[in-house]
């Protein structure tokens, strides 16, 4: 059967001669979730950069929806796949929360209409319909977060890729985030530090280390074993315990 991602023996090294990425190879099922775990400087933010073809020289080392990654197919790509960078002030930067989710749209060929349906479906998804009219500026974080997904998503992406979702949020709206991107039917990959994060969404974790993968693998498999763990530099928050999951 046909994955919906396939990436092939991906290596990336960056001018200064630094080797971030080094023979990867991994595929994901469409509407599977997948963690990308490990320490900084592993090679996980290079990674998806090359998903959204914003890294590479874009030949033919990754495939996604049957489209290779070449020059030709670029802007096919960046519709299929949405990147939601770590930082939501990377990406808003209109008058208006509606304006922003609308800029994608209209810049993929979508007429003002169109956009604005889009835009409104997306806010629905992320619990920002009430916001529409608010300049973005005035959001919370958390807000904000949410915000910028829905302006990813308002292109219709096949592929939701998001880059430390979970980074400065309060534990209400981590939880309300963790409920959102459970609740929406696309693929998705999550390059994240937040190690129960990954658990809750993703049932599957690939493990970058020093730019190699180091594991592929169930995510409990992983957080369980200390001794990986250790060796990968990742460690769950002090008093974690998987009684959620009906062990001890």
């Amino acid at each position: 059967m046909t994955k919906y991602l396939e990436v092939n023996n991906l290596s990336y090294s960056y001018p200064d001669g630094h080797e971030a990425l080094k023979d990867i190879s991994f595929d994901l099922d469409n509407k599977e979730s997948l963690a990308i775990l490990g320490p900084n400087g592993a090679g996980k933010t290079t990674l998806i950069l090359h998903l959204n073809g914003i890294l590479g020289n874009l030949d033919k080392e990754i495939k996604v929806s049957n489209f290779e990654y070449t020059d030709e197919n670029i802007a096919d790509i960046r519709k299929t796949v949405g990147v939601v960078f770590q930082d939501p002030d990377d990406q808003l930067f209109m008058p208006t929360v509606i304006e922003d989710v609308m800029f994608g749209p209209k810049n993929f060929g979508y007429n003002d209409t169109e956009s604005e349906e889009l835009a409104i479906d997306a806010l629905k998804q992320v619990n920002m319909i009430d916001f529409l009219d608010r300049p973005p500026h005035h959001l919370s974080y958390g807000q904000k977060r949410k915000v910028a997904i829905a302006s990813v998503l308002a292109s219709k992406p096949k592929l939701l890729v998001l880059d430390e979702p979970g980074s400065n949020l309060d534990p209400s709206s981590r939880r309300d985030l963790i409920e959102i991107l459970n609740d929406l039917e696309v693929s998705k990959i999550l390059v994240t530090h937040d190690l129960p994060m990954a658990l809750e969404i993703c049932e599957r974790s690939i493990v970058l280390n020093d730019g190699k993968i180091t594991r592929d693998d169930n995510t409990l498999n992983i957080l369980k074993d200390e001794t990986f763990m250790k060796n990968n530099r990742l460690e769950l928050p002090y008093g974690f315990a998987f009684h959620h999951l009906g062990e001890e």
